[in-house]
């Protein structure tokens, strides 16, 4: 499920955040920008337990920008759902200067659950396995906790193909 309210932004492999500690190598990254009049409360793409939650300061670039994954200030969190290791990071934005967690490591959440919050423009990013059937085009509209973002069972594995919407 799509774990904010926005436009998806960016679908492409990309080595998540080393301190994350997921993969060295590219996952798939689905982005979903949040503008400053989208609903800013994050939500948990999927079910499972948070096994890692770590905070990296840094700048605060237009969150709609690739690089803003690198360089921005962010929170990511792994959920192990038992077959899977979800990566998603908040993004702070050029406007947004605060990043609140309501969960921490240990915690379980179910599919949709509150789990933070982003003030005014960002982004939330959501790391996949390579192959995982991707259900949302770039440009499309997002709704947290609706949107279906990917279909992660073995059965739906695809080629990569991001279309527009």
């Amino acid at each position: 499920m799509s774990p904010a309210d926005g436009r998806v932004s960016l679908i492409v492999p990309a080595v998540p955040p080393l301190e994350m500690g997921l993969s060295e190598t590219p996952l798939l990254r689905v982005s979903v920008f949040m503008n400053v009049f989208d609903c800013h409360v994050n939500r948990a793409p999927v079910p499972g337990r948070i096994a890692r939650i770590a905070y990296t300061p840094g700048l605060f670039l237009n969150a709609d920008l690739d690089k803003a994954s690198e360089d921005n200030e962010r929170n990511a969190l792994v959920i192990e759902t038992g077959t899977h290791r979800i990566g998603v990071v908040q993004i702070a934005g050029l406007v947004a200067r605060r990043i609140l967690d309501w969960v921490r490591e240990g915690d379980t959440v179910a599919t949709g659950e509150r789990f933070g919050l982003i003030r005014f423009g960002s982004r939330v990013d959501v790391y996949l396995p390579l192959g995982t059937a991707i259900l949302v085009g770039i440009g499309q509209k997002a709704i947290a906790g609706e949107t279906v973002l990917a279909d992660l069972s073995p059965a739906a594995s695809a080629p990569l193909d991001y279309r527009v919407a």
